[in-house]
């Protein structure tokens, strides 16, 4: 049987085991944040761009079929 632990010590162990766990991250140096930045950054703008060409041709190609 598992004996259920008191609200307060739920809680400490939380915290215990959360604060072990970002111990271990390895977190991205200054450089690697700013590239992986500007990849996401330069991923997004050039998505848009395609997307929204997509968007104005058909929106072109249904108004010229709705007026036809």
């Amino acid at each position: 049987m598992v004996k259920e632990l008191p609200k307060e010590n739920r809680l400490m162990q939380y915290l215990r085991e959360t604060r072990a766990e970002l111990r271990k991250v390895v977190w991205p140096t200054r450089e690697e944040a700013i590239n992986l930045t500007v990849i996401v950054v330069s991923t997004i703008a050039i998505m848009s761009v395609f997307f929204g060409a997509i968007d104005y041709w058909l929106t072109t190609l249904f108004r010229f079929l709705l007026v036809r």
